[in-house]
């Protein structure tokens, strides 16, 4: 099960009370106060890690809740401070209030952190308030409570290069050959129905992250089709991959298909059809295909984006992974 939006509802923990003592020993009349304070509640951290994939997790647990500190005694003996609650979250998670809606923090980096609910601090203990003038306080304070609120939280994948293209086109194909990721391949449409993060790996150890996103159709950023949802994992990539059916296999004409993409994209984001990308011109091995290449090259012939020939399904990638490496590179370099 795939979950990029969740709710959650933190409880920060609340602080210990002080403590209102006497020293009370042999031989020591009048000992004079002695109440420690209370421990300050634990925290509720949310951190950035990349080993989390999805959401999936908050959609079982909903409630995160630290414990509350402990009340200061006598003695001069004060609370321990409550050590925080870690909750892991995938990196590129956007935390918002669930309530106003504020956004509370964007954890776009591994290790990024943000504190989710403050814990209460403890109270102080009459030993604090005793003064020259004021030898026998009977003060002493409560603890504060800890912070609690409900939280929504939604992901945003990071990729260096997302994968672009109509059902079919054999995007997930082509992720599974690059790397070592295995999203469900099949004959027939919407066979990928949640992002898949792949890595492509090269011989001097380089490594570029690349998104399969589901495929889109026409409408998409009018919520049509099952691409809709998935149009914002594709906002943070460094490079578009525009994967084309050469052959037409389910009737298209990856000339025209090309340009819808672009449209669907600058429709939902201003300035992400424009976004520096390269073309895949896949099923090159099947009938029909070498025509359609021809037709694009001249329909782009005023355009410098690269295209690249390949056949996925053959396994046979001719220069695809070097182009994607300077591709990132360059992309890299003009917007980030």
């Amino acid at each position: 099960m795939f979950v990029d939006r969740a709710t959650i509802s933190v409880k920060a923990g609340d602080g210990g009370n002080g403590c209102c003592s006497f020293r009370r020993e042999k031989f020591v009349p009048k000992g004079g106060p002695d109440g420690g304070d209370g421990g300050d509640g634990g925290d509720i951290i949310l951190i950035a890690s990349a080993n989390e994939q999805n959401l999936t997790p908050f959609a079982y647990q909903t409630r995160y809740q630290a414990k509350n500190g402990p009340n200061g005694q006598g003695s001069d003996c004060h609370g321990k401070n409550v050590p925080p609650i870690m909750v892991k979250v995938p990196v590129g998670t956007i935390i918002t209030d669930a309530e106003t809606g504020e956004l509370v923090a964007d954890l776009d980096e591994e290790g990024k952190t943000v504190i989710a609910a403050k814990g209460g601090r403890g109270g102080r203990g009459n030993a604090r308030f005793a003064s020259s003038v004021n030898r026998a306080p009977r003060r002493c304070d409560p603890g504060q409570p800890g912070e609690e609120r409900k939280l929504h939280l939604e992901l945003k994948t990071i990729a260096d290069a997302g994968l672009v293209g109509f059902p079919n086109a054999g995007k997930s194909t082509l992720i599974s050959t690059v790397s070592a990721a295995r999203p469900k391949v099949a004959p027939y449409p919407f066979t990928t129905l949640h992002p898949v993060v792949g890595i492509v790996e090269y011989e001097d150890y380089h490594r570029i992250s690349m998104a399969d996103i589901p495929g889109l159709l026409e409408g998409a950023h009018r919520n049509v089709g099952l691409g809709h949802a998935f149009l914002k994992h594709i906002e943070r990539t460094k490079l578009l991959i525009f994967v084309l059916d050469m052959a037409g296999v389910d009737g298209r004409d990856p000339v025209s298909d090309l340009k819808v993409l672009r449209e669907e994209l600058e429709c939902y984001m201003p300035g992400l059809g424009s976004r520096s990308g390269i073309i895949v011109a896949n099923k090159m091995d099947l009938e029909g295909a070498e025509e359609n290449l021809a037709r694009l090259r001249e329909e782009l012939s005023a355009d410098p984006i690269e295209i690249v020939p390949v056949s996925a399904g053959m396994n046979d990638l001719g220069e695809f992974k070097a182009k994607l490496r300077k591709a990132v590179e360059l992309a890299k370099n003009r917007y980030f």
